[in-house]
C-alpha cells in the first residue's frame, strides 16, 4: 500500500521548516517527496536480515595532521590585523548572554 503526500502536507512541512514556497514549488515538492517514498517502498522489499547497520555505503577516513605549535614573535603585528582590539586582546562582538548594550 503506497503512502502519498498531498499538497496540504507539503504546505505543513514547509511551514514547520519556516520555508516560503510558491504554488509551483508545492507541486514540484509533492512529486519529489512522493518519488522518495516510492523508492523507500522498493527498499523495504529487500531482505536485510544479514546486513549489518552502517552509516555510509563506503568506508571513508579523514586525512589529518598533527597540530604543531609554532611561536610567533611579533605579537603587535598579529594584533594589528584585528578589526578591533582592547589592549593585548582581540575585541569581538558578544554572542551569548549579558546585556547587548
Amino acid at each position: 500500500m503506497s503512502k502519498k503526500i498531498d499538497r496540504e502536507q507539503v504546505k505543513k512541512v514547509a511551514h514547520l521548516a519556516r520555508l516560503e514556497i510558491t504554488p509551483q514549488e508545492e507541486v514540484e515538492l509533492e512529486g519529489s517527496l512522493n518519488a522518495i517514498l516510492d523508492y523507500f517502498e522498493q527498499l523495504e522489499e529487500l531482505d536485510t536480515t544479514d546486513v549489518p547497520p552502517t552509516t555510509r555505503a563506503i568506508d571513508i577516513s579523514n586525512i589529518t595532521r598533527i597540530d604543531q605549535l609554532i611561536p610567533w614573535d611579533n605579537r603587535d603585528q598579529l594584533l594589528s590585523e584585528a578589526p578591533d582590539q582592547d589592549g593585548d586582546f582581540y575585541k569581538v562582538p558578544q554572542i551569548m548572554g549579558g546585556d547587548p548594550g
